[in-house]
């Protein structure tokens, strides 16, 4: 056969392999460009979406805290007392306090009205009910103070009535503070944290 195809065409030449140095390598160059343009592309970064909170819910949540602190208020006397410019500061807020105390049982009714109205109500988010059930909380652990105080009787003179003094003002300072920290984190749209109130509340909610 291979004789055959020969014959028919004589003038035809035998395929040789061509040498392998013939053959088109890409240079070093090239391949290290390659390499150096694949180091230097960076993955794609997926970023989550931030959904910020609702100026509506900052709001419902930062008012909750007045509650407590307007509660507070009266553990603050002999602090005014001794400290007569102290209440420059709080002088803007009297407008509002004494309407507040102008309503019948006004702390019995906001204390339901929130606990019933926004904590227990599930149309609201979880961020509004939480700082709500912060801020009854809050609210409940101002009247123990008063309770020991009624029930203990420290008179009016001695070291019980200096104990007194210093239980109420560290309660009211320490409620100042909780007042600012969580109004300013619920202004932010950050979820304040209180001490000795955010698990009570958290378990609550």
């Amino acid at each position: 056969m291979a004789a055959l195809c020969l014959s028919l065409h004589p003038t035809m030449k035998p395929l040789r392999a061509k040498p392998i140095s013939n053959l088109i390598l890409p240079s070093p160059s090239l391949l290290k460009s390659t390499v150096r343009i694949q180091q230097l592309q960076k993955p794609t970064v997926t970023r989550m979406s931030y959904n910020p909170t609702p100026a509506t819910e900052r709001l419902i949540s930062a008012a909750a805290y007045t509650l407590p602190f307007f509660n507070s208020l009266q553990y603050g006397r002999y602090l005014f007392m001794q400290y007569p410019k102290l209440g420059v500061i709080f002088d803007p807020l009297l407008p509002l306090l004494s309407l507040y105390k102008s309503v019948p049982y006004a702390s019995f009714v906001a204390f339901f009205a929130l606990y019933l109205g926004v904590v227990r109500n599930p149309s609201f988010s979880h961020y509004v009910r939480f700082n709500s059930m912060q801020a009854v909380t809050l609210d409940v652990l101002l009247v123990v103070p008063l309770l020991l105080t009624r029930i203990l009787s420290p008179g009016r003179g001695g070291l019980g009535y200096s104990l007194m003094i210093w239980g109420h003002n560290v309660v009211f300072l320490f409620s100042c503070i909780c007042f600012v920290y969580g109004v300013v984190s619920c202004i932010l749209g950050r979820t304040p944290y209180l001490p000795f109130v955010a698990d009570a509340a958290g378990r609550q909610v």
